[in-house]
């Protein structure tokens, strides 16, 4: 019999072993998959983003899924601790912009082989393509948990670390949500975050800028009220489907929400290409370029202004003819320029698919559990961490760092449930 039973081998699911086990646990591992850490593996493109080294306060902002939920489990093992465990197993680790945490190797294998090898060290027992089916629970208490062979394993203490149902590639595949519910537990409603905007404007549709990526932009979701819901800056990219890159899939979930609250079938999106100067200043910088040049083209004057194809675009867009020089030029022309440089207008009529998406919005409600502890409060035994929660962060390396996080407090918890608490 083991004293902790975890299901899942994901980021949240191998910390969860590693905590489990360090504080004494007899603890048994099972994935449904042939390999463990398969989203760990291919997380921050690849190089593995394991943390973000920003303070706790500008780290839960950045969490807008239940980010203050996460206090307590940072009480316990937060991004510095998580910092000081990969270092102190021999992962040298950099910080890149916006507080990013990489391994040097920027090879998101040297995470997963370094964070395997600690929980075979730990002993730690680990059944790859095994099927957990159900689990069995006795009066309020776990019992076991059921495969898929037919076969049964008892233990004390279970931690479901399932994940959600983005990149169901890796085995997420919302398999922890029945389990869930069959303890009594409410599964609040599941939405696609982080995933590629999509629009039907007739620009995309007929590709004209598909391919064309835009640096440090501010992007801002707007109600059809007119008022501004959230803006994100970073880079963005036009696609065939829509826009995607960091902004973009920042603001994917408040277009979710919004196009649901307010029951539209299409949401405002603005670009603000210069979010460093205001609308008027743009308008007097074009007026002085176009003046210190009065023979040259528009086109020739304003090149390296914007990003050439969006310039282009633009011009096109707004039937204003490049070939004028700055005689011939409208001053209504030219601020319907910098109105555009500011605001430039993208509906957008939803997003791609949740399977699509890097992170699940929604899942077991933190309200039925104890954030101290990742301790279901229907059912003695049972633990959650990892993205089964309905805890989401933006990209950046604020998911992982609720996974670890969440993992590490589950295991240690369930462990001193045991009153194995002795630290190896």
């Amino acid at each position: 019999m083991y004293d902790v039973i975890i299901i899942g081998g994901g980021p949240s699911g191998l910390m969860a072993s590693v905590a489990a086990a360090q504080h004494g646990a007899k603890v048994l591992l099972i994935d449904k998959g042939d390999k463990l850490g398969r989203k760990l593996a291919i997380s921050g493109g690849g190089r593995c983003n394991v943390t973000n080294r920003m303070e706790r306060k500008q780290l839960i902002e950045h969490i807008p899924g239940n980010g203050k939920f996460m206090h307590s489990p940072f009480s316990v093992f937060d991004n510095e601790n998580i910092i000081t465990f990969f270092e102190n197993l021999g992962i040298e680790l950099k910080e890149e912009d916006r507080g990013r945490m990489f391994p040097v190797s920027d090879k998101a294998k040297t995470v997963v082989d370094t964070l395997l090898k600690r929980i075979r060290t730990l002993n730690v027992d680990i059944k790859t393509n095994h099927k957990v089916t159900d689990i069995e629970y006795r009066d309020e208490y776990v019992h076991a948990v059921v495969l898929d062979n037919g076969s049964s394993i008892e233990t004390k203490n279970i931690i479901i670390a399932s994940g959600g149902k983005s990149v169901p590639h890796t085995g997420s595949t919302g398999d922890g949500y029945p389990w869930a519910q069959k303890a009594g537990h409410t599964i609040t409603e599941l939405y696609p975050t982080e995933v590629p905007i999509t629009s039907n404007e007739s620009f995309i549709q007929d590709k004209s800028l598909q391919g064309l990526a835009l640096r440090d932009i501010e992007l801002s979701v707007i109600n059809p009220k007119g008022k501004r819901i959230i803006t994100h800056d970073g880079d963005m990219i036009f696609t065939h489907f829509g826009i995607s890159g960091p902004a973009a899939l920042r603001c994917s979930q408040f277009v979710v929400k919004a196009l649901k609250k307010f029951k539209v079938n299409t949401i405002d999106i603005y670009i603000d290409l210069m979010p460093t100067i205001n609308q008027e200043e743009v308008f007097q910088l074009l007026n002085k370029k176009l003046k210190a040049d009065p023979k040259k083209t528009m086109r020739n004057v304003l090149k390296g202004f914007l990003p050439e194809r969006f310039l282009l675009f633009l011009f096109e867009h707004l039937q204003i003819d490049a070939s004028q020089t700055q005689a011939n030029i409208s001053h209504e022309d030219l601020r319907n320029l910098a109105l555009h440089c500011k605001q430039f207008p993208l509906r957008a009529n939803g997003t791609l698919s949740i399977e699509k998406a890097f992170v699940t919005g929604g899942g077991v409600s933190v309200k039925e559990i104890e954030p101290k502890t990742m301790h279901s409060k229907k059912k003695t035994g049972l633990y959650f961490c990892g993205e089964v929660l309905d805890i989401h962060g933006y990209t950046g390396g604020y998911n992982i760092t609720c996974a670890f996080s969440t993992g590490f407090t589950a295991g240690k918890s369930a462990a001193e449930r045991q009153g194995t608490s002795h630290t190896l």
